[in-house]
Formats: structure tokens, C-alpha cells, sequence
């Protein structure tokens, strides 16, 4: 068989990736008040624990393996300054309100008529997911913004994001091909709260009636293990044990080649990062928007020889979020050897550059 054949047809079979934790979580079962807790995991791990989804959410309970405990801090805390967040994890930057919207009153973001409005989460709406490779679906049932949120996230992805006029302009004509005449909710909602390690994580999984801010004096995070590890909003100065994260990624702002962020990568920690899944993706996205270069290197390599791009940890690429032009398989025609790189803002998607180029990279810490 030609080698090239027998390469190609290789990768396709071997295009079943396992999906690997991007973050390690540690129980500490001292009792600390919050700040305590910070200051430990800062000095000992990389921060309180920060969580971005479900999975995130049972690796974190997993960890707390003490069944006698009630009260565990997090890394969420109450900043006292509301912000708009995309329950994606994605900031609000480019946002359509509707002439005198928001006013101020409402917590959640819902759709009418190509704008957007602010509403009370408890009220009834049907809504719109995001799923795998950019679709929409439009959800016909009757649910408050917190439980169209969970369905998306148990069914899809997420309740869509809306992060830029293009995207606006297609979910619009998404709206009008399905002739979707109510309002809908989308994954717009404010609240002033905000991870110990600054990341833009917008999952949250508050217990029914939290946060209440009882005395109002309530203004960091516990789970309650024993209530399926939903959180509670609590006075900082409880003195309870607590999650500290280590992260998996590291971004390294150091300008170099490619092949010497491998080395580094190798030399340091264990390899230039691969991605595999959308949240593997999102979990990049949240680290590389740190950057001081406009790409930041990943581990993909593009091998001139049988003219298809690989990870140099050995895994193929089956998951792919190439920026449109990149990634087409042109690079056969050039002399430059050509790497992949991750877009540190706009959509953050991958690009193909000479591996000469000088840019911050991004390596793994995990096996």
C-alpha cells in the first residue's frame, strides 16, 4: 500500500481521542476563612478552585472524599460590580440592547425581534442552544433562564452566545428560517461575581433560592456536599476546609520559535498543548487571552511529506477550529515550515504560521 494512503488511513482510525482533565483539584481539609483559603492555594496550588462546567463540577466533588463535611469553599467571590457574561464563559463585548436596554432592573438576557432585552430569570421562555460545529437549535419548551441553561448544558453545549455582528446577523436568520415569532432566552445574564483567579467562567450551579445574601453580608461561595454539591452564598469569615486548583495549561509569555516553545514545553513541563474537544478549546481560549503576541504556538506541526497536520504528542487531529484559509493543506506548496498557533482575542481560532515566528506558547502539565 502507498505510505501516504497507509498514513492517511491510520489517523482515520485512529480518530477516538479520550478527553483529558485540563484541571486538577486538591481538598484541603483545614479550616480557613475564605481569604485564608486563597492565600493558601495561591502559595501552594495555583488558586481557589475556579470551576467551568459540569465536568468540572464532579471532578471537584470527587475530590472532596471526606463524608463528613458540610461546607466547602470555592474560588467564587461578590465583587459589589454587575457585568454582563455569556454563560458560555465568553465576555460581553459587542452587545445589541434595545433602544433603553437594559434598564437596569433584570438579570437575564432574552431575544425579540433581533435585539435584545433584559428580563427576570424566573420568567417562562422558549430558547436557543448552542451546538457542536456552530449549530443552533431552537428549543420549544417553556423554561426560566436557569433551567434553559442546564438543559443546553446537558443536551448541547450551552444557551448561545452572541459575540460579534456576524454571529448576530445568523442567529437572526436562524430565527426567521424557523419562524420563531416569541421571545427567546439567550446565554446573556448579569450577576457581580467573579472567580479568585480572575478567569471568565460563567458556570454556575447555585441551589435553589441562592445566592440570597442573607444580612447581606454574603459575598463568597461554599458547595454543600451533601446537597449534590450545589453552592451557597456565605459570610467570608466561616472557617471551613476548601478546593484549590492546579492548573494544566501554562502560558508562557516568552517570544519564541516554535521549535524552541517544544523544547521549553518538554524541558519544563511536559508538551506543547494539544486540543481535542470544545471544551478542551474553551479552556484554552480562557488561558491564551493573557497573551502578549496577537497567536500563541500549540502543539500542531504540518508534515510536508504526507500533507496533513498532526499533534507532536502523538495524537490526530480529528477536532479542528481552523480559521477560515488555514489549516486547507496550501502549505504543501510553500517552503516554510509551517506550525499551528491559537488566536489570543477575536474568535480565537487556529492559524498557520511559518514556525520561524516569535510568540508566546502554550504547554500542558499533565500526562
Amino acid at each position: 500500500m502507498d505510505q501516504t494512503l497507509y498514513f492517511v488511513l491510520l489517523l482515520i482510525a485512529l480518530c477516538s481521542v479520550s478527553e483529558c482533565i485540563q484541571r486538577q483539584y486538591h481538598f484541603i481539609n483545614v479550616n480557613k476563612t475564605w481569604t485564608e483559603a486563597q492565600r493558601y492555594c495561591r502559595e501552594k496550588y495555583t488558586d481557589l478552585a475556579t470551576v467551568d462546567n459540569m465536568n468540572d463540577m464532579n471532578e471537584l466533588k470527587k475530590s472532596v472524599n471526606n463524608g463528613s463535611v458540610q461546607h466547602v469553599w470555592i474560588g467564587l467571590q461578590k465583587t459589589g460590580v454587575d457585568k454582563w457574561h455569556w454563560s458560555s464563559g465568553d465576555p460581553a463585548l459587542d452587545l445589541n440592547w434595545a433602544t433603553g436596554q437594559p434598564d437596569g432592573r433584570d438579570k437575564c438576557g432574552m431575544m425579540r425581534n433581533g435585539q435584545w432585552h433584559d428580563e427576570e430569570c424566573s420568567k417562562i421562555l422558549t430558547f436557543i442552544c448552542s451546538s457542536s460545529n456552530n449549530r443552533l437549535v431552537f428549543v420549544n419548551q417553556m423554561k426560566n433562564w436557569r433551567e434553559a441553561q442546564s438543559y443546553c448544558r446537558q443536551n448541547h453545549i450551552d444557551l448561545v452566545s452572541v459575540r460579534n455582528q456576524n454571529e448576530s446577523q445568523h442567529i437572526q436568520k436562524f430565527i426567521n428560517d424557523s419562524h420563531i415569532s416569541n421571545d427567546v432566552w439567550i446565554g446573556l445574564f448579569r450577576d457581580s461575581w467573579q472567580w479568585s483567579d480572575q478567569r471568565n467562567s460563567s458556570f454556575r450551579y447555585w441551589k435553589s433560592g441562592q445566592p440570597d445574601n442573607y444580612r447581606g453580608v454574603e459575598n463568597c461561595t461554599e458547595i454543600k456536599p451533601k446537597a449534590l454539591g450545589q453552592w451557597n452564598d456565605i459570610s467570608c469569615s466561616n472557617r471551613f476546609p476548601f478546593v484549590c486548583h492546579e492548573d494544566k495549561l501554562i502560558l508562557i509569555k516568552e517570544n519564541r520559535t516554535w521549535s524552541e516553545a517544544l523544547r521549553y514545553c518538554r524541558q519544563n513541563h511536559v508538551d506543547l498543548v494539544s486540543v481535542h474537544s470544545d471544551e478542551m478549546q474553551h479552556e484554552m481560549m480562557n488561558v491564551v487571552k493573557g497573551a502578549s503576541t496577537a497567536a500563541v504556538w500549540l502543539g500542531l506541526r504540518h508534515s510536508r511529506t504526507v500533507g496533513l497536520w498532526y499533534w507532536v504528542s502523538g495524537d490526530t487531529v480529528c477536532y479542528q477550529k481552523w480559521a477560515p484559509g488555514n489549516g486547507t493543506g496550501d502549505e504543501d506548496c510553500e517552503n516554510t515550515v509551517r506550525s499551528g498557533a491559537v488566536q489570543s482575542g477575536g474568535d480565537q481560532l487556529w492559524i498557520s504560521r511559518p514556525e520561524t515566528d516569535l510568540l508566546n506558547f502554550l504547554c500542558r502539565n499533565y500526562e
